[in-house]
């Protein structure tokens, strides 16, 4: 009996159909066409898809990037620009701001380099990272921003998960956690009216001259529990 011959170009036409299936797509303005970044990113292997958009440079895996090289971040800083476009960012659940070219240009120096101060600059990083919450990283050249893109296109959603669970919180800690549900109480406030009341049925059982005693003017917002819905 003879062995059926193996379909070698059946197998690979299946892997070239997987491939092409699997292609990862990158959304890109369309204003960034021109950069040395889209034929690099179609180099990698990746879909890229050109569109107006009214936020961020790039779109991959829902994650908004914006993206400056250290010229523009420094003309965008001064102008206040990048400060409304960071604002825009906050659109979106995920977002990351690329500074590219630090290969080429530095990005500040103790010497006063083109009138502008390097303690206002790291200022401005603190302010992006801290403030606006919108984590950045530098790139050292074009390339090298195209690579950071690819990594994130072909990154899958599940593996920033690593079985991360929520933390159980105490008895003590879910009292704390209940009352810093009212506007203005914190978690000082929160402990300080505990151990003052002891339970969250004693606070709202106390009388207002008690409770002013205890926290002041921020006694005022517990006239809700009077309330009727």
């Amino acid at each position: 009996m003879e062995k059926p011959l193996l379909d070698i170009f059946s197998k690979q036409e299946k892997r070239e159909k997987r491939v092409i299936e699997e292609k990862q797509k990158v959304i890109m303005d369309y204003r960034e066409k021109n950069s040395f970044i889209y034929s690099e990113l179609i180099h990698l292997g990746l879909e890229v898809e050109l569109r107006e958009l009214k936020v961020a440079d790039y779109l991959v895996n829902n994650i908004a990037i914006e993206r400056k090289t250290v010229s523009d971040f420094l003309s965008s800083m001064i102008s206040k620009r990048l400060a409304f476009q960071l604002n825009d960012l906050q659109q979106y659940e995920k977002k990351l701001l690329l500074i590219e070219g630090l290969e080429e240009k530095e990005l500040y120096s103790d010497e006063n380099m083109e009138g502008i101060n390097a303690n206002a600059v790291r200022g401005f990083l603190l302010s992006i990272a801290l403030k606006h919450n919108v984590p950045f990283i530098f790139t050292k050249n074009e390339e090298d921003t195209a690579k950071f893109i690819n990594i994130l296109a072909r990154k899958k959603e599940t593996e920033s998960s690593l079985n991360v669970t929520k933390k159980s919180l105490n008895k003590k800690e879910q009292m704390r956690f209940i009352l810093e549900g009212f506007p203005g109480i914190g978690p000082k406030t929160a402990k300080k009216l505990l151990e003052t009341f002891h339970s969250i049925k004693g606070i709202l059982n106390a009388s207002k001259e008690e409770i002013n005693k205890a926290i002041g003017k921020k006694a005022e917002i517990f006239k809700i529990a009077e309330e009727e819905y």
